[in-house]
């Protein structure tokens, strides 16, 4: 169970740039310190003009109260400009810290996300990744450049301050400095209660990216049923919420410097009236009480801030528990220890598989099935019976409840899982395109492949054609997701990209479920020509597609009920004849010929 807070979780995850924190903290330290300086150079001109000959300088050697205010002329410019310098420095070295932690973060994150199983992303939306990705590491980011030096400021302001007050006039501190230790313990107070709240304003966040996610992906969908009012409508009761949120954390922080002013007034005013006494008394000079004033002052400009910059420590702590549990969670999709035979021949066994995605809801029960090396093997059957997830196991997306999958005798579970990804490849009905050229989107295939190589890739998937009458042939953009061009055109390219990898497996996962007629010929003929010496798992629904195959497998709720070539499946009076009359256009329950 996680115990330690999201401060120690955050520098924990710094700690290769220790040295630059460091290095950074100790700038904003040294800036504050000479930041304070003045109001000592101004007690000491006025102990001069009042002392002369007698001031806290004259003991330097420097008798002439003319030659006393040149060296504090000459401290002055040295003190401004060593705060100018620090200044920077510190500057510099955390708005840098921040640049490289928010770069260093995102990576990690997003190299850690593509490593987590399927079922995660099944379960989160693109939404909410996408604020823990970008939102929360920004929010992180501005934490670094301002409020990480705003802590040190206080922290520094309250040290030297206090310290000097205790030195000057013990009697008087202890009144001046009474109120710190409450507004110390009302900050973390205060902190305890804020964080909850902005954790549930970045949850919202997460709510409200997923909404605008959702619709501008499905925009074309909003337009066709004229749903723009309701849609609108949906973002507004979410906006509403986030800003319901934002404003119940607003009005707790917003009420701490108004609260911090008040309790600060009763330190300045006894700094100023018991003081004064003293001073009236003889018991204390005119210098250390015009210091202790000033002092008091300096003292009350942060501590008023410091609600700010709870707030902005707050939102970024919240940002940095939800980035931080989500490089604590772990994969259990993981690497095998064993490599597969070179080369490999592709022979794939279902041996009694057994899986579900959710406990007592089986989808394959003690299914076993056996893919020849370089044949094609199609596996068809009803909605629902099971033909996808035999994909998503092979591919490792999830892990058989029981059983194995062997590829060459090799459990899949002992391979690595790049290794064995790498050995398959995969044509969905569900075609994903970047948004890029088509040169580009087939080169994905195999990055560094050369342009005749992406053309031959094209050619066998029967692209070409269409590519080259494109407005800018290999180099037209495809638009996001693919969407300026048509269904069959994005299939074909996916082709062209699962033939540029060339792997000794190939899947092909309803991939001519959703084109038209020519364009399903075209399809078919090219997965005919590049089925050639490789093993092919064609998960097919139009049954014509299959026909040719070396074997059919027939699935019906996760088990296989008949296998067999095309001619003897259709009069054998089963499952594959029933699905095959109903696609033909003939009754399931019209008379069968002899």
């Amino acid at each position: 169970m996680r115990t330690s807070s999201p401060l120690a979780r955050l520098l924990r995850a710094m700690a290769p740039h220790r040295r630059q924190v460091w290095l950074a903290s100790t700038c904003s330290v040294l800036n504050k310190v000479f930041d304070l300086a003045p109001p000592f150079l101004i007690a000491l001109a006025i102990d001069v003009v009042i002392q002369r000959g007698d001031s806290f300088l004259a003991g330097w050697g420097i008798a002439s109260p003319v030659g006393q205010l040149w060296l504090l002329a000459g401290l002055t410019l040295i003190v401004w400009g060593l705060e100018s310098v620090f200044q920077y420095a510190y500057g510099l070295l955390w708005r840098g810290l921040a640049q490289t932690v928010q770069h260093e973060l995102r990576l990690r994150a997003f190299a850690h996300v593509q490593r987590l199983d399927m079922a995660y992303f099944e379960d989160q939306s693109t939404g909410t990744l996408m604020s823990v990705l970008n939102d929360d590491v920004n929010q992180l980011e501005r934490f670094l450049d301002d409020g990480a030096t705003e802590l040190l400021h206080v922290a520094t302001t309250a040290i030297v301050i206090t310290t000097t007050f205790f030195l000057l006039a013990p009697e008087v501190a202890w009144l001046a400095m009474l109120p710190v230790p409450f507004i110390l313990w009302g900050s973390f107070v205060y902190q305890r209660r804020l964080e909850p709240r902005y954790a549930a304003v970045r949850e919202q966040v997460g709510i409200l990216n997923h909404q605008l996610a959702n619709d501008l992906g499905g925009m074309a969908t909003i337009k066709s049923f004229t749903t723009e009012d309701h849609e609108t409508e949906r973002l507004r009761v979410q906006s509403d919420v986030y800003r319901a949120r934002n404003r119940h954390a607003i009005r707790m922080s917003a009420a701490f410097t108004p609260l911090i002013r008040m309790v600060i007034v009763v330190g300045f005013t006894a700094t100023i009236v018991y003081g004064g006494i003293r001073v009236l008394d003889g018991a204390l000079d005119a210098a250390p009480f015009a210091l202790m004033a000033f002092l008091t002052q300096r003292l009350l400009w942060p501590l008023t801030r410091l609600g700010q910059t709870f707030d902005l420590y707050q939102r970024a702590m919240a940002s940095t528990t939800r980035i931080l549990d989500l490089l604590d969670l772990e994969p259990t999709i993981v690497d095998g220890p064993q490599g597969l035979p070179d080369p490999v021949r592709g022979e794939v066994l279902f041996d009694a598989v057994s899986f579900h995605y959710r406990a007592g809801y089986p989808v394959l029960r003690d299914l076993t099935l056996r893919m020849e090396a370089g044949k094609t093997t199609a596996v068809v059957g009803s909605t629902g019976s099971g033909k996808t997830t035999l994909v998503k196991l092979l591919l490792r997306f999830y892990d058989v409840t029981a059983g194995a999958i062997r590829v060459d005798g090799v459990d899949v579970r002992e391979l690595p899982v790049r290794a064995l990804r790498r050995r398959v490849g995969l044509v969905s009905q569900d075609v994903f395109l970047f948004h890029g050229t088509v040169r580009e989107n087939i080169a994905y295939g195999r990055l560094g492949a050369t342009h005749e190589e992406i053309v031959a890739a094209a050619q066998v998937a029967e692209a070409h054609a269409f590519i080259e009458a494109l407005p800018e042939g290999y180099d037209t953009i495809v638009g996001e997701r693919g969407q300026k061009l048509s269904g069959g055109q994005r299939q074909r390219i996916s082709i062209a990209r699962a033939v540029l990898k060339d792997p000794p497996i190939l899947v092909l996962d309803e991939a001519t479920s959703s084109v038209d007629n020519e364009t399903e010929a075209a399809i078919q003929r090219s997965m005919e020509r590049i089925a050639v010496g490789r093993t092919t798992i064609v998960i097919a629904h139009r049954l014509s597609t299959v026909r040719n195959a070396h074997e059919i497998l027939v699935l019906d709720h996760g088990r296989l009920v008949e296998r067999g070539r095309h001619d003897e499946l259709v009069h054998q009076g089963g499952v594959y004849e029933s699905l095959w009359r109903v696609q033909t256009g003939e009754r399931s329950d019209a008379p069968r010929p002899a």
